[in-house]
């Protein structure tokens, strides 16, 4: 398995020192979460680009923004909005050679199901137009991450997710935990086009984003991981993962 860690676990550190951090312990991959120092015009701005642009054999992700954000939205402005940040992030991810950019498919504000087809089809054209983006400008991967299991979510249906790839031409991000609070949890590991998968876990109910084997995940699971990011919210837990991963022959 190809193995890396999203930014998150080191969160406000220099880019240039997490990358060495990941040459050191063996990681292959990083993610970037891109808000925050990390959002795509903080690193223009703080020449971030120059510090990570020799970033020697470590291949790098983006996830894109989503705070306060809704490629979904029935409100136009927001997702103009929301479109336009992710555009933001595809011409910085091309400025530094990454290779795909997460994003989230959005959400709804009330349980209703006529609202939820069409905030999933509104989901199709945004990601749609940054797909299209991606391919004219250095050829970034849009790639869409499943969510938990809440109404409000989209994306935490097989069949949904497969609807906006089919209909994006997009790539498919899946993360352990949220298809664990799903009830057809190993579904989401079979998809066709998987980019590469967010590993963390839980107890099936909540998104908790714990270290693997502190949940109910099934480890059988990880035999279909290719390529994986272990998203944690510290890097010692990071570690604690990398290791279970390892001692697992993955």
């Amino acid at each position: 398995m190809k193995l890396g860690f999203s930014t998150l676990s080191l969160f406000l550190k220099p880019l240039d020192e997490i990358l060495d951090t990941a040459k050191r312990d063996g990681f292959e991959v990083i993610e970037i979460l891109s808000e925050g120092p990390y959002a795509a015009y903080n690193i223009e701005k703080n020449d971030e680009i120059i510090k990570i642009s020799d970033k020697g054999n470590i291949e790098i992700n983006i996830h894109g923004p989503t705070v306060d954000l809704n490629l979904a939205s029935i409100n136009e402005g927001i997702r103009r909005e929301s479109v336009k940040q992710t555009i933001e992030t595809i011409d910085m991810a091309n400025k530094i050679g990454a290779n795909a950019i997460t994003v989230h498919p959005g959400k709804i504000g009330r349980k209703d199901d006529k609202l939820r087809k069409y905030a999933l089809d509104l989901a199709v054209e945004s990601i749609g137009q940054c797909v299209d983006y991606g391919k004219e400008h250095g050829n970034i991967k849009i790639s869409v991450e499943n969510l938990p299991e809440r109404y409000s979510f989209l994306g935490n249906k097989v069949e949904e997710i497969e609807y906006i790839q089919e209909n994006t031409d997009s790539k498919i991000t899946i993360d352990t935990g949220h298809a664990n609070t799903c009830k057809d949890c190993q579904e989401f590991f079979k998809l066709k086009n998987i980019e590469y998968f967010h590993i963390n876990d839980n107890n099936k109910i909540k998104d908790q984003h714990l270290i693997l084997g502190e949940g109910t995940l099934d480890l059988n699971l990880l035999k279909y991981i290719d390529k994986g990011i272990i998203e944690l919210n510290t890097y010692e837990k990071v570690l604690k993962t990398q290791e279970l991963i390892r001692s697992l022959g993955y």
